[in-house]
């Protein structure tokens, strides 16, 4: 069931009023409200980009960007856990019918969401722990966390309460097959994905 677009006037929403605000002085910044905390990130590296890249091909690649799903960058998606809370996943393969869901201040209702991920940046914890809960809650069926921190690759299924049943940590050497739930069959190569989110090395001066 889609949850139904809330409008109210901006003096009912302190907390988006003051995101708006930081976002505004801080181009670039992304700016999520979490459990009624607002959760502020840096903007991402060329690395962290990379990897996003990297990650995005697998999905493309076994038609998931067409047909009944879409694989999209930083879409919102609206959380049951406050009248403000929302968070905005690095990236997420969607329901083509994303727009039907639409809530408000750009984020959608989770039902549509399949997967979403998040490559971590220098606020690692927040996509390890306060993520976990909030995507748990939204009831968000598959998480996956590149966690450039301790060069792991997390995946996460079953989403029961506030946190999922299922949490699956792999190394660099293991191909990850991801639930086949998301719409096809998509693996992931977690030493090439890592690889990807690791600063290349400085040439050397002569």
């Amino acid at each position: 069931m889609t949850a139904a677009p809330i409008w109210r006037s901006y003096d009912e929403r302190p907390l988006t009023t003051e995101a708006n605000r930081l976002m505004e002085r801080n181009p670039g910044y992304r700016v999520e409200i979490i459990g009624g905390q607002l959760l502020v990130s840096p903007p991402p590296d060329g690395p962290h980009a990379r990897a996003l890249t990297k990650l995005m091909r697998p999905f493309i690649a076994v038609g998931l960007d067409d047909g009944p799903t879409e694989v999209l960058q930083g879409v919102g998606v609206w959380l049951p856990t406050g009248t403000e809370d929302y968070v905005i996943p690095d990236l997420a393969v969607v329901d083509a019918d994303l727009d039907e869901h639409y809530i408000e201040d750009n984020c959608y209702d989770p039902v549509c969401f399949r997967l979403v991920v998040e490559v971590t940046s220098s606020n690692f914890r927040a996509d390890l722990r306060t993520k976990v809960a909030a995507y748990a809650k939204a009831k968000v069926p598959v998480y996956v966390i590149v966690d450039r921190e301790y060069q792991r690759l997390h995946v996460l299924t079953d989403p029961a309460a506030d946190d999922y049943g299922t949490h699956r940590v792999h190394a660099p050497g293991e191909v990850v097959a991801l639930p086949h739930s998301i719409g096809a069959e998509v693996t992931l190569d977690v030493a090439e994905v890592l690889a990807a989110g690791r600063p290349k090395s400085a040439p050397e001066q002569g």
